[in-house]
């Protein structure tokens, strides 16, 4: 199998002639893929809560489930992707995923809710899985630019979705949330046609010769590891922050104390996609060359301006200011994510050697699905009793901690896992980066 040059160029054109037949596969269906997940994700927590009758705080942690559980598959998950292939644990996890979600739309019960909720967290597989699939197809810096323009059409595919079930559902007729929820579950069918046809000759596993072996491959040693602790911590706090409150804290915030309908929350989320969708391959250009570490730190300040505007809604709710406050938010994030997006994964995919690359994964999505269990709960219980400030006040002290995050990682990598070359990197010495 081919892969993608080793190239930085951001023109969409270039890129794409250079690109493998098996990447141009997987990023022309990632839009049609995601249409589905846009259809659910704004109003899984309004599903549960005012459609299903669930508390509000049960609600949030049903939801967290899904990443307990996430966080429970990764470690055997990154082993059997190494040993058997990202391709064949992806078609699983796409399965479960498929199961679950066909579950959810038909649950009456709190045992149902729970089982399809554990069938999805056993879908979380395939984050590395799909991430070890790309690192095996794009090498070099143009992982940076392929995980960049994923990402901006993920986001299409989802914001459509958002936009559609924005208009189409009402919590008066549950029937909405049901057709909703089917739809998703039949778009699995996508990455698995995919696998099982076009992406089945696709290898991501190393043979494992004596120097392999004799290499340490269990996680507690890549852990270890101070780059990569670092690059947790960083990864949890972007997904408590982060996604770990858009099915959660946002939406019931924005509901509960903005007071906002569901279709402003709808619009968000395409104000969200626009944003992503127009911003994503101008951030590639203009990020490209330089340190990722930095790019990181201007995302946490730009999210912890997007938290206090939508803090600000709560000031006065119900009013039209609410919802600009609303709208604002998504903007702001949704270039935040455009700075996170095409670096994290980057990052991961340089610090891994191919042999690892489905650990490495593993743990990165680790911490991602830590974050995603810790950031419903705490939104649960916050808004629950109606801790509205503090709520607001805990998310900008945790942008402040992951700009700190990635200031620390950026001591303990090298200039070229870092995005840039060393003639850029200034003086360098121990894998540390002294200079801007």
């Amino acid at each position: 199998m081919s892969s993608a040059p080793a190239t930085g160029h951001t023109d969409l054109r270039s890129f794409w002639s250079q690109l493998p037949r098996e990447g141009k596969w997987l990023l022309s269906t990632t839009a049609i893929q995601l249409l589905g997940r846009g259809l659910t994700l704004p109003f899984t927590i309004i599903y549960l809560h005012e459609v299903k009758g669930i508390t509000l705080d049960l609600a949030g942690t049903l939801m967290a489930w899904i990443a307990v559980v996430g966080v429970l598959v990764t470690g055997p998950g990154g082993a059997m992707i190494d040993r058997f292939g990202a391709r064949l644990v992806s078609i699983w996890g796409s399965a479960c995923n498929l199961a679950g979600l066909m579950m959810l739309a038909f649950a009456d019960s709190l045992p149902m809710f729970f089982v399809a909720m554990s069938l999805i967290g056993v879908a979380g597989i395939t984050w590395p899985s799909f991430n070890s699939l790309i690192a095996a197809i794009v090498q070099g810096p143009a992982r940076q630019t392929y995980f960049g323009i994923s990402f901006a059409l993920v986001n299409l595919g989802i914001g459509l979705g958002g936009i559609i079930s924005g208009i189409y559902v009402d919590v008066d007729r549950p029937m909405t949330f049901t057709t909703i929820y089917v739809l998703d579950a039949l778009a699995m069918l996508i990455p698995i046609g995919l696998l099982m046809g076009p992406l089945r000759h696709v290898r991501t596993q190393v043979e494992r010769t004596e120097e392999v072996a004799a290499q340490g491959v269990s996680y507690l040693s890549i852990i270890r590891k101070p780059a990569m602790r670092w690059l947790l911590v960083l990864t949890f706090l972007a997904t408590f922050i982060g996604y770990g409150q858009m099915e959660a804290g946002f939406t019931a915030f924005a509901r509960e104390v903005g007071q906002v309908s569901t279709r402003t929350i709808g619009w968000a989320f395409a104000v969200n996609t626009a944003v992503i969708v127009g911003a994503q391959m101008l951030v590639l250009k203009r990020i490209s060359g330089h340190r990722r570490t930095r790019v990181l730190l201007i995302m946490a300040v730009v999210w912890a301006l997007a938290w206090t505007l939508l803090g600000s809604a709560g000031v006065m709710p119900a009013t039209a200011y609410a919802t600009a406050a609303v709208m604002l938010f998504h903007a702001f994030f949704g270039f935040g994510e455009t700075l996170m997006q095409p670096t994290i994964p980057a990052i991961t995919n340089d610090l891994a050697p191919d042999h690892l690359r489905g650990r490495y994964n593993a743990i990165s999505s680790g911490a991602f699905q830590a974050g995603a269990v810790a950031g419903p709960v705490a939104a649960g219980f916050l808004l629950r009793h109606e801790w509205n400030v503090q709520f607001i006040a805990i998310l900008v002290v945790g942008c402040a901690a992951m700009a700190w995050s990635a200031l620390a990682l950026e001591r303990r990598i090298s200039p070229q896992v870092n995005g840039v070359t060393k003639d850029d990197a200034g003086v360098v010495g121990d894998g540390a980066i002294h200079s801007v």
